[in-house]
């Protein structure tokens, strides 16, 4: 390909591209944020989100357990980070149903460029870093909307390798052109025979569990197993472009559309004032507070926060009986503070973060 014919395909795959005229649809491909946690021990045993943004882990029955991290990397130019697995407890023997899956999910409205279901479709192009112990993975397109799916194997070294693989267009089946999840990237890292007994679907077709993950190998084979992955990528067509790296701010915001936190820096040496939302006693023991987003949110979020002994109620200094979500939008979510003493109707108050730890979370994940 001439260059002039790549910079033409590059500016049409931009074009194409649904997140900010983009090329790269994958969020936080480079895993610089990690608002949850840099490390947490013990994964496996429950699907969610742990620590890089954007990336859950999904599992069925296995017994193996890793340490999921944000990892610190100075052995790949272009890249400071990278998602990072070790296996802690082994499961060498698999059962048929057991999986375990590294998945990033896309909302209908952020992929319609593929023009999936159309007779002009595109393909789907899947890039990244990845080094570790020396085995075999599969990684699969799965689509929610039409239930269907396509495969590919990919080899892990001890080196850095970028993995390119070209994922076929895909004329049946169109994705929903809303904020509800349509499509699924799953890395296929420990899969019982459920999965892996039929032939790889490297075709897009209605699903078949024996097709999905077809030659996977187990990453919870040994204790001395690990697994760094960066530099994830999808774009549109089938060249493979470089990394397209975003600054970390507007990754960050990117990733608050689905997931932000109100908590206090890890960089912080005190506590109390540096984190806090104002309100208003609305009775004597209640207090309403309006939280704003960062930035609008993928739905209306669910709240989940720390114990009540990381909170504080300036300036009483005394921790909430209950927090509650009460009314809320894309936007702002109001928030119910029961206060263990009576106060006075219409007087201001703090919520605060009293803790290193505390935390409220706002979660509008797919």
């Amino acid at each position: 390909m001439s260059k002039a014919a790549e910079l033409a395909k590059i500016g049409e795959v931009a074009t194409n591209s649904q997140i900010g005229g983009r090329r790269n649809i994958i969020i936080n491909g480079a895993m610089q944020v990690a608002q949850r946690g840099t490390s947490v021990t013990g994964i496996g045993a429950a699907n969610g989100y742990f620590t890089v943004d954007r990336f859950k882990l999904f599992q069925a029955g296995t017994a193996g357990r890793l340490t999921m991290s944000q990892a610190a990397i100075t052995d790949l130019g272009g890249f400071s980070n990278a998602m990072k697995f070790d296996v802690t407890t082994a499961d060498a023997s698999i059962a048929a149903g057991e999986l375990f899956q590294i998945g990033t999910m896309f909302e209908g409205q952020d992929i319609q460029g593929f023009k999936k279901g159309h007779s002009d479709a595109e393909g789907f192009t899947v890039s990244f870093y990845v080094k570790g112990t020396a085995k075999t993975y599969s990684v699969e397109l799965f689509d929610g909307d039409n239930t269907r799916h396509v495969t590919q194997t990919f080899n892990v070294t001890t080196s850095w390798n970028r993995i390119v693989l070209n994922f076929p267009a895909d004329t049946t089946g169109k994705f929903d052109s809303d904020n509800a999840l349509s499509l699924y990237i799953l890395i296929w890292v420990h899969a019982g025979s459920t999965y892996t007994g039929g032939t790889a679907a490297t075709s897009w077709a209605a699903n078949n569990n024996a097709n999905r993950a077809v030659g996977c190998g187990s990453l919870f084979s040994s204790t001395d197993n690990e697994l760094f992955i960066t530099g994830l990528q999808m774009e549109v067509g089938s060249q493979a472009t470089p990394f397209e790296h975003r600054s970390f701010g507007e990754e960050l915001a990117l990733c608050q559309r689905y997931f932000t936190e109100l908590s206090i820096p890890t960089n912080e040496s005190f506590t109390h004032i540096s984190t806090g939302i104002m309100g208003v006693y609305n009775s004597a023991t209640q207090g309403l507070l309006r939280y704003f987003f960062p930035v609008q949110m993928r739905a209306v979020p669910t709240l989940s926060f720390d114990a009540l002994s990381s909170f504080d109620i300036e300036p009483f200094d005394v921790a909430p009986s209950a927090i509650a979500s009460g009314s809320g939008t894309t936007k702002a979510l109001a928030l119910e503070v029961t206060d263990p003493s009576s106060r006075t109707k219409g007087f201001a108050f703090m919520l605060t973060v009293d803790t290193a730890t505390g935390y409220i979370r706002f979660d509008s994940e797919l």
